[in-house]
């Protein structure tokens, strides 16, 4: 299947992985923001977004609970991510992303992935290639904070781009919208995005 097409159909943004069906996970210095800031090893502040409101106070699925596993694990604990797990699980990149050090997951919501013509979905989630190409897209190296995202340009896991910008609660990952945003896990923090993230190479 030809990556670039089957991309090109699609309105979304990107899960990052990479083009020859490989992810290397090995840590990369960490970006400075726009201020010069450099990258925080751990969480700034408190989970933010509309959609942290569903996060359920207790268990596994909890800030606390999802703060203690590596970040596929803990996104398996989260309803609204049930279509990205299950297409991590089918790229076979659970193992990666658990034991990567330090990374930051834009990490779309079921929603998200239901913006996509289901023909269009069906083709991406039968091509590893591509799935691991889009999946890798939305991990970029080192534990990004809301300060870093402000205006920031990080690359992905995949080898292409995303860039950032807003300030306070609000937040775009390219034209994605962070919905639940700096929400800690074992070895990741994530932000929850409203659509899925497209690489352009």
């Amino acid at each position: 299947m030809n990556v670039r097409h089957v991309l090109a159909a699609l309105p979304i943004t990107a899960v990052a992985v990479s083009m020859t069906g490989s992810v290397a996970l090995a840590s990369a210095p960490h970006a400075t923001a726009a201020g010069g800031g450099a990258v925080a090893p751990a969480a700034a502040r408190q989970p933010f977004g509309p959609a942290c409101s569903a996060v359920p106070s207790t268990g596994k699925g909890s800030f606390a609970g999802m703060a203690a596993d590596p970040v596929a694990t803990a996104a398996s604990h989260n309803p609204a991510l049930s279509t990205l797990v299950a297409a991590v699980k089918r790229a076979g990149l659970v193992d990666t992303l658990n034991g990567a050090d330090g990374i930051t997951v834009f990490a779309p919501t079921n929603q998200a992935f239901a913006k996509i013509d289901k023909r269009t979905l069906a083709k991406v989630l039968a091509d590893k290639k591509t799935l691991t190409a889009i999946l890798t897209y939305h991990v970029v190296p080192g534990r990004k904070t809301p300060t870093d995202l402000r205006r920031g340009s990080f690359t992905t896991l995949q080898g292409g781009k995303v860039t950032t910008t807003g300030s306070g609660t609000t937040y775009k990952v390219n034209n994605a919208r962070v919905v639940c945003g700096n929400v800690p896990t074992r070895n990741a923090t994530v932000y929850i995005v409203d659509t899925v993230l497209m690489p352009t190479r």
